[in-house]
């Protein structure tokens, strides 16, 4: 089955989820991913390794590494070094996760691995970047969320910031990020025959994140902080909020325009709240009196029926709403399961099980699951054979524990 990227070969060195993500979105694409993994003593070497072999379970539910190959080299050896060279000859990307400075310890850096293959694209994933005061300061997604402004912005009013889970600065920002600079690479590379180095910073994507909000809009021209939870889509207007229904479950309201609101009073048969409902003064003020009024209305309202009835109630009724699924609930849902993004694909010792389908549709070239993810060291023997190593060598190189 081909793709977009069918025919681009991309080596991953990476040890994370983030960079294992950004790889498998370039896999469900068509691109041949050779995962380089490190000898380790557990069964995973970190959230983005593979499992161990006869780990069916674990195998499956890997997502971030389906549809790619593995294998596994002792870059600290100079076998190992020589058979990454070796393989960034024929490579058309690399991307590697590791902080700045360890790669050029392990001669794998993009001047050692460019100087023999100047079309190669590198891109390189790091906490703040290649450089600068933090380059070499350790982190996860909470202290870039933090450093970017956005962690002071998710919460409650008068409450302490809330850590949301890790998809802001990893996912939505870096690896996202990542994606876009290898495609912008591969395609400058058309026009110029070379490659480059994509630096991609976690923090600088988290702030990035935050280019278009209004918060960062209303400071840079107007000098106004905003507050946590506050703000028209801060989540404490009774127009955009998550409200408790009956047996426990939630709905979340998004009518920020006046007429959605108006839309959803009226299917509600509550047209008297309509007054209380969203003003151009919103985005820098708090809650009037009647806004307030009308808010906790809504709150004892909602809690008399179940989230699944007022769901059915308001969606046809032209109003932004929606049920807080919990993860058990996401694989029921009709949209998604129209939508292919929650297929079930059958492995061959576990029989059905789910996985997250491919969220870019491209009409010409789609993307596609093109298999589980590997067990970790699973295809030593072919990629090394395709970059000319015989089996003589192979087998000394097993033997020397090199991969």
């Amino acid at each position: 089955m081909s793709g977009p990227l069918t025919g681009v070969t991309i080596l991953e060195l990476v040890q994370k989820g983030p960079g294992a993500y950004v790889t498998m979105m370039l896999a469900d694409m068509g691109a041949d991913v050779i995962k380089v993994e490190t000898p380790s003593r557990g069964r995973e070497s970190g959230s983005g390794g593979s499992a161990g072999k006869g780990d069916a379970k674990l195998q499956a539910a890997n997502i971030a590494n389906r549809g790619k190959r593995s294998i596994v080299l002792d870059l600290k050896s100079a076998d190992g070094k020589a058979i990454l060279g070796r393989l960034a000859e024929k490579a058309d990307v690399l991307v590697e996760g590791f902080r700045p400075g360890v790669t050029a310890r392990l001669g794998a850096d993009y001047e050692t691995l460019s100087a023999s293959n100047p079309r190669l694209i590198y891109c390189s994933l790091s906490g703040y970047g290649q450089d600068g005061p933090y380059r070499d300061l350790p982190g996860h997604d909470v202290n870039y969320i933090g450093l970017a402004g956005i962690l002071s912005l998710v919460g409650e009013q008068g409450g302490p910031p809330i850590v949301p889970p890790n998809l802001i600065a990893d996912f939505g920002g870096a690896a996202m990020h990542a994606v876009a600079g290898i495609s912008m690479a591969l395609f400058a590379r058309e026009r110029t025959g070379r490659g480059q180095h994509v630096d991609i910073s976690y923090l600088d994507c988290a702030l990035s994140l935050l280019s278009s909000t209004r918060p960062i809009r209303e400071y840079l021209g107007q000098g106004r902080l905003p507050e946590r939870g506050g703000g028209a889509l801060g989540g404490s207007f009774g127009y955009y909020k998550v409200y408790e229904t009956a047996g426990g479950g939630y709905l979340s309201i998004g009518c920020v325009e006046p007429w959605l609101w108006e839309n959803m009073c009226r299917a509600l048969d509550r047209a008297d709240l309509i007054d209380g409902g969203p003003q151009p003064s919103d985005f820098h003020s708090g809650e009037s009196t009647r806004q307030i009024e009308v808010r906790k209305e809504l709150e004892a309202l909602f809690k008399t029926r179940s989230r699944d009835e007022w769901f059915a109630l308001l969606s046809p009724a032209n109003v932004c709403v929606g049920k807080v699924y919990d993860v058990g609930e996401i694989f029921d849902d009709p949209q998604l399961q129209h939508r292919g993004m929650v297929p079930r694909l059958d492995h061959p010792e576990l029989g059905e099980v789910r996985q997250i389908g491919v969220p870019i549709r491209l009409s010409d070239t789609p993307g596609a699951i093109r298999g589980f993810a590997p067990w970790k060291g699973q295809h030593v023997d072919e990629v090394l054979r395709e970059v000319g190593y015989d089996e003589g060598a192979i087998a000394q190189f097993k033997d020397q524990q090199v991969v």
